[in-house]
C-alpha cells in the first residue's frame, strides 16, 4: 500500500493464500517504524498472514463477488480514552468494520488495519493490536495488510474484504415482507449518556459499548432462509428504517414497543442510539425465531411490516400514537 504522508514510509503486507496462517511473512526491513510492525505481528501470531509485499491477494470461492468496505474510528469522536481500554478500542474498531459485511451477508476473507498512532499512545500500541487480533480471530478472519504513521489523533481505518455468491441490499424490500431486528438495542447510547453525565453505566451496557459482536454468522444463516433487505444499526434504528424504506422505495410499519430493549435503557436510545451491530433486516413471514435464539443465543424480534408506497416512507407507532422518528447519529449534521 502506497500513499502515506510525506515523512512516513507506509507498512505493506500481503497474503498469497486464504488459508490461515499458511503464507509466511516476507522478511520485514530495518527501522523503528517496521520495529513496531514486528511488534504487532508478534501479538496477532497466526492470525496474521503473509506480511511484508506491497498488496494483498486473496482468492474467492467460485461464484463469489467480492464484498468490500472501509471504517474509520477517531478518539473523541468514536470513542474517549477514559471510557475504554485501547484493546476495547481496537476490538471495537475491527467489530464495526466486520458488521459491514455482515450487513451485507459476506463472508469475512482479509483485514487491512491503517493505524495512525500518535506518540502519547505509543505505550497502548500492543494493546490496540491485541484488540484488532482478538476480533479478527473470533471472526475467523486474517490480517493481511495496511498501513501505519504518526499523528496527532489516534485513528484505526479497518478495510474488510469479503465474498459472497449473493450479497444482500437495502434496496431489496418487497412488500408483504416482515421487519425483523436480532439482538437487544439501546445499551451503546446507554453507556455513552451515562459517561456524558458523568454517572458510570451498568455492565450490561458498558459491554455492549465495548465488545460489540458483529452478526456474519448469523447474517449468513438469514441470507440462507430468505432475508431480503439488510443493514447493520450503526446509527441508529430509526436512521436505518429510513434508509431502507427510501432505498427499497416501500412504507415500513413499526411498531416502537416491540423493539427488545436492554435493562435501565430508555426507548430513545433503541431508536436514536448508534454503534449497534445488530442487524436489521426484512424476511418474508414464518422465519424460524426460536432457531435463531437456540443456534446464536441471541433473539431475533418481529417489529413489524412492509407495505407498498410509491417513494419510501416509515411508518412508527409507540403505545399505539404516531410518532416521528428521531436521526441516529451524524458526523455532519448541524
Amino acid at each position: 500500500m502506497t500513499g502515506s504522508s510525506p515523512g512516513f514510509r507506509v507498512w505493506e503486507m500481503r497474503d498469497v493464500t486464504q488459508a490461515r496462517g499458511a503464507a509466511s511473512h516476507i522478511a520485514i526491513g530495518p527501522g523503528g517504524e517496521f520495529d513496531l510492525v514486528r511488534q504487532m505481528l508478534s501479538v496477532w501470531g497466526d492470525t496474521a498472514s503473509g506480511i511484508g509485499d506491497d498488496a494483498a491477494v486473496l482468492d474467492l470461492a467460485d461464484g463469489e463477488r467480492l464484498v468490500v468496505s472501509t471504517d474509520t474510528a477517531v478518539h473523541d469522536v468514536h470513542f474517549r480514552r477514559a471510557w475504554v481500554s485501547a484493546e476495547e478500542i481496537g476490538f471495537r474498531s475491527t467489530m464495526a468494520a466486520l458488521s459491514d459485511l455482515a450487513a451485507m451477508a459476506a463472508r469475512p476473507v482479509g483485514v487491512l488495519v491503517a493505524l495512525t498512532l500518535p506518540r502519547d499512545w505509543s505505550d497502548e500500541m500492543e494493546s490496540l493490536a491485541r484488540g484488532i487480533g482478538d476480533a479478527a480471530r473470533l471472526s475467523s478472519v486474517p490480517i493481511v495488510g495496511g498501513d501505519l504513521t504518526s499523528g496527532r489523533e489516534l485513528s484505526l481505518t479497518i478495510t474488510v474484504l469479503g465474498g459472497a455468491a449473493r450479497p444482500l441490499s437495502r434496496a431489496s424490500a418487497r412488500a408483504g415482507d416482515r421487519i425483523y431486528v436480532t439482538g437487544i438495542l439501546g445499551g451503546p447510547a446507554a453507556a455513552v449518556r451515562d459517561w456524558e453525565s458523568g454517572a458510570q453505566p451498568s455492565t450490561w451496557c458498558r459491554t455492549r459499548f465495548a465488545r460489540p459482536a458483529a452478526r456474519i454468522r448469523e447474517a449468513l444463516w438469514l441470507a440462507e432462509r430468505g432475508a431480503m433487505a439488510m443493514i447493520d444499526i450503526s446509527d441508529g434504528l430509526g436512521s436505518e428504517l429510513q434508509h431502507i424504506a427510501r432505498a427499497s422505495r416501500v412504507r415500513l410499519r413499526v411498531d416502537l414497543d416491540r423493539v427488545p430493549r436492554g435493562p435501565g435503557v430508555e426507548w430513545r436510545d433503541t431508536v436514536c442510539g448508534g454503534d449497534e451491530l445488530e442487524l436489521l433486516f426484512t424476511a418474508a413471514e414464518g422465519l424460524d425465531v426460536n432457531a435463531f435464539a437456540r443456534i446464536f443465543g441471541v433473539p431475533v424480534t418481529e417489529i413489524g411490516d412492509v407495505r407498498p408506497a410509491a417513494e419510501g416512507e416509515v411508518v412508527a407507532e409507540r403505545s399505539g400514537v404516531r410518532v416521528d422518528l428521531e436521526s441516529g447519529h451524524d458526523h455532519f449534521s448541524r
